[in-house]
């Protein structure tokens, strides 16, 4: 178990490292140059643009970028922001945790709603709950999240008054974009977990329980479920790091205060620092959370950690 663990660190390490390499080349070969971004329009003097271009270090060649860039993230410097010069990281790790909360809430909304109704959906097989837990689970896969939450924000927020539009004070400005957000995955989560279930219902093993006598109850959620949820598993793992990639448009949508939202307006000025130190620290929750997944499989299938 210990190498494992061990294994999958250097793996994930890799991962992050790969990530932020290839952010820094798509940030250099986009078009646009950010001295003028920076600027914004201002009259200034090309002599003036070709200062500051060599003060920011981006009239060297790329490779001498590159290696500069990467000794300062060896040592962990994430460098300042190009367009108001505020160090990048006091800035991440003030907003992280809105991102976080968010992430946490649409996480809990599509867990709980994919696996609650893909267990009805395959115990009712054809029946009425069947046909809305699957109708849910095709409106989450279709429908974008950006469009489910300006539905939202249109009945439950202007119509009804009940939750509000926008910011990221309080508990109910993350009831919308939670749901919002969590819907795509619990869609994912409510097929799987259907599909999964009926397999598994059919399995010579589940019908050796019931002439056994076991309880419907016990054949349902403490063998069946048990041997179902490993995919799903698998598929919340990844549902992760699509949830934290949604916070950039959701963020834009409830005008709230993350991490998303710095990224999305650093993209748009090509403020390469601030990007690069966004996708690192996404990289990382994305990583420790599949390495929890995986760890997690040993305990809940004894086949695996016997292996």
């Amino acid at each position: 178990m210990t190498g494992t663990i061990a294994t999958r660190l250097f793996t994930s390490l890799l991962v992050v490292i790969g990530s932020s390499m290839l952010v820094f080349v798509i940030m250099y070969v986009l078009p646009g140059d950010p001295v003028l971004q920076m600027l914004d329009g201002n009259a200034t003097s090309p002599e003036a643009i070709a200062e500051m271009r060599h003060r920011l270090g981006l009239d060297l060649p790329f490779y001498v970028q590159f290696s500069h860039y990467f000794m300062q993230l060896l040592q962990g410097d994430f460098g300042a922001s190009r367009i108001n010069n505020d160090p990048v990281l006091p800035k991440i790790l003030e907003h992280m945790p809105a991102t976080l909360a968010l992430t946490a809430v649409s996480a809990s909304v599509a867990v709980v709603v994919g696996i609650l109704l893909g267990v009805l959906s395959a115990i009712h097989r054809n029946g009425a709950i069947d046909l809305i837990a699957r109708f849910v689970g095709l409106f989450g896969i279709s429908m974008p999240s950006f469009w489910t939450g300006i539905l939202l924000l249109l009945l439950f927020s202007i119509s009804l008054g009940w939750f509000p539009a926008m910011g990221s004070s309080g508990w109910k400005t993350l009831v919308l974009p939670g749901f919002a957000l969590g819907m795509v995955g619990a869609g994912l989560i409510v097929r799987m977990v259907r599909n999964t279930m009926l397999e598994v219902l059919g399995e010579p093993f589940i019908v050796t329980l019931r002439a056994k006598g076991l309880a419907e109850r016990a054949v349902m959620y403490r063998h069946a479920l048990r041997n179902a949820f490993i995919p799903a598993l698998t598929i919340i793992g990844v549902m992760v790091g699509e949830l934290l990639s949604g916070t950039v448009v959701i963020e834009t949508v409830f005008a709230r205060q993350g991490i998303g939202r710095i990224l999305a307006d650093a993209i748009m000025a090509k403020d390469l620092p601030v990007v690069q130190g966004v996708v690192f620290f996404t990289a990382i929750i994305y990583v420790v959370v599949n390495l929890l997944v995986d760890v997690s499989y040993t305990f809940i299938d004894p086949r695996v950690r016997r292996s």
